[in-house]
């Protein structure tokens, strides 16, 4: 047995002895895979265990993230900083092992994985992100940005929809230095998959535009080193490698379902040490694979060395670009302050082109950014406007046609963040947003700020009918920790929104209009902190008026009749729940004040955000159905959001909490 072979049989082991230990896990895949895993790892992959974040390195991302525990071990062979600690506490609190990778929990995991197929759009969007920063930065003689891609995924991956969308667009795209190592062991949970998925991997890659090849057994290192060298001779197309595996090898039950998910056991885990000669004790490198290992990732330290020699000469011969590549990389923070001043609304406009103004004009001071859309801009006016659409013949082109792909456009998105050195958003009609919530899921996960712009945000989408008005999707999205979801009201709350969105490492997700609505006096920059008073009565108001995006409208037109009653009404614009509920419960009691119990809570979305904010005594507006297909303005008179309503709700509001002088009643 050579020690390559060793170093194989080592991830195998060690796999299943960890999740033998945690008593749950995958160790089919981590015992299949392990040769792929290790060929990529020890004879292609350019890293630097010393600075797993080094700009030039290639990424590796395993789309299959149940074989989290293959991972953990290759860190830990090449010595990433997982210690054999690390490996016994697998799925454990705290762990820096967890039971699939997350991104800044372990050093050397890039992405994290989980959900099936978001890791081979994450990968994409890792290739997109090289291509765009080499066409910008690199110039002859100075390939400063030069690194592929290479992910790892298995059959429930390609049988999930955004594997489908994701390599489509790869193959359209041409990214040559994407490299997608397939498991093929034909196992899924409930056994063989083949009542479930039949499709000709190699005629559906073929079809997309990629560099097919085929590795018919896995367990041949030489084999799959030729392979991949294939693969990375050809940087015209994405290449698929089909690598035949048998889950589980090794063990007693390998070939089977029941290896797939659950732990060996101590007698069948004896009986794959015993079949793979393996006598070490457990979680134990053995020496020789130890110094291989070693030895191996000292050698790829040589990769970075010479990378900072070339990015020192680089600045001698291109200053002006080496300052710009190191503010990519380090993150693009102009002064918001300046910018705000910036823009002005004079006259009634829809928020998509309030925003389609700010984004553009944010875009001038923030050159690192790329916006796309699910084949939307005209509608969703997110083009960054005189710039080129990115595509295999305009790599430096800053829009990107993701066609109508709304999931991997979410997950592509997060790869382009998570490569660094670029800011990204995205956009569709707000009722798609359902079509994208895996992807956005993993944005607010990872904490990663990611800009989803949301367009046609209620039923004023009108006629269009309720396929295409949305309802439950607001409280759905903020139902999503680390996401702020924003409902702007005018122009300046667009601003505001825009601000937030790039001013944190958070994701971000902006709903607007397309009917267009005023632009109010007192709005602006207050908008940041989610919730502000936007119009104000004299003295202790009789009631509130809160509403968001295109209710505030009417917020602002019963706060005038109520006056002409002699009724004070105060107006609160609340554009983002999230960020008003981090405020200090003194900032929080000056705009909505725990006295004033009467209040009316306006919004064509769930009724479901408003029940904490409307209190016992107060009404809510808002919607418990699907829309209707008629003209905007009858849908939003047919679902009650008139100004009459409006200040009918507040009087009922009023006379729960007046007092029995006020309405007539006697006290008992």
């Amino acid at each position: 047995m050579t020690v390559r072979d060793k170093c194989v049989n080592a991830i195998r082991i060690i796999s299943a002895e960890g999740v033998d230990k945690a008593k749950s896990g995958h160790p089919g895949i981590c015992m299949g895979a392990a040769p792929i895993a290790f060929e990529v790892y020890s004879d292609f992959l350019n890293f630097s265990y010393k600075n797993p974040k080094w700009d030039n390195r290639d990424r590796f991302v395993l789309s299959a993230g149940h074989g989290s525990m293959m991972l953990y071990t290759l860190l830990h062979m090449f010595g990433f900083g997982v210690t054999k600690e690390d490996l016994m506490n697998f799925r454990q609190l705290d762990s820096r092992t967890p039971g699939h990778p997350e991104v800044d929990i372990t050093p050397g995991v890039e992405t994290s994985t989980g959900p099936l197929g978001q890791g081979i759009a994450n990968a994409v969007g890792f290739a997109v992100a090289e291509e765009h920063l080499a066409a910008i930065f690199n110039r002859p003689d100075f390939d400063i940005v030069d690194h592929f891609t290479y992910v790892l995924c298995g059959d429930g991956c390609l049988e999930e929809g955004i594997s489908y969308e994701a390599c489509s667009f790869a193959g359209v795209q041409k990214l040559g230095k994407l490299i997608l190592l397939y498991d093929r062991n034909g196992i899924t949970i409930e056994g063989d998959m083949t009542p479930a998925f039949q499709d000709d991997i190699p005629a559906r890659f073929g079809a997309m535009g990629w560099q097919v090849i085929r590795v018919p057994d896995a367990t041949n290192l030489t084999v799959l080193k030729r392979a991949i060298l294939r693969a990375k001779s050809d940087l015209t197309r994405p290449s698929i490698i089909i690598c035949n595996t048998t889950i589980g090898y090794g063990a007693p039950n390998a070939g089977t379902a029941e290896v797939h998910g659950a732990p060996l056991g101590p007698e069948r885990l004896q009986q794959a040490k015993d079949n793979l000669g393996w006598t070490e004790e457990p979680f134990t490198l053995p020496e020789d694979v130890r110094e291989y290992c070693r030895d191996i990732a000292e050698q790829k330290l040589d990769a970075e060395t010479a990378w900072n020699e070339l990015f020192a000469a680089y600045e001698q011969e291109h200053p002006d670009l080496a300052a710009l590549y190191k503010q990519y990389m380090a993150g693009y923070y102009p002064d918001y302050a300046d910018m705000f001043k910036k823009f002005s609304f004079p006259k009634p406009d829809a928020t998509r082109n309030t925003g389609s103004k700010v984004l553009n004009g944010l875009f001038k001071c923030i050159p690192n950014l790329m916006s796309g859309s699910a084949d939307l801009a005209s509608s969703t006016r997110t083009e960054l406007k005189g710039e080129e659409y990115f595509s295999p013949e305009h790599r430096e082109g800053c829009n990107i046609h993701f066609g109508v792909r709304e999931h991997a456009m979410s997950a592509i998105c997060n790869g382009i963040t998570l490569h660094g050195g670029l800011r990204v958003c995205c956009s569709t009609f707000f009722t798609f947003s359902d079509y994208m919530k895996g992807g956005v899921r993993m944005s607010a996960l990872m904490n990663i700020p990611v800009l989803y712009i949301f367009t046609h945000d209620s039923i004023g989408v009108g006629e269009d009918g309720p396929t295409h008005q949305p309802m439950e999707q607001l409280i759905s999205l903020r139902a999503i920790p680390n996401l702020k979801v924003f409902r702007p009201a005018d122009g300046e709350e667009t601003v505001a929104a825009y601000v937030s969105a790039l001013s944190e490492p958070n994701p971000t997700a902006i709903c607007l209009t397309r009917q267009n609505l005023p632009q109010y006096e007192n709005s602006g920059m207050k908008a940041i902190l989610g919730g502000y008073v936007l119009s104000d009565c004299e003295g202790t108001p009789d009631v509130l008026l809160i509403g968001t995006g295109s209710e505030v409208e009417l917020c602002m037109k019963a706060q005038a009749e109520l006056a002409a009653e002699g009724v004070k009404a105060r107006v609160v614009s609340m554009p983002c729940l999230e960020e008003f509920e981090k405020q200090t419960d003194e900032y929080k009691e000056t705009v909505i004040p725990a006295e004033v119990k009467a209040r009316v809570c306006v919004e064509a979305g769930s009724v479901y955000s408003w029940y904490k904010y409307a209190g016992d005594n107060g009404e809510i507006i808002a919607m418990n159905t699907f829309g209707i297909s008629a003209p905007a303005a009858t849908c939003f008179e047919h679902f009650g959001f008139t100004v009459d309503n409006v200040v009918a709700c507040a009087r009922k509001s009023i006379s729960r909490v007046a007092p029995p002088e006020q309405t007539g009643k006697k006290k008992k």
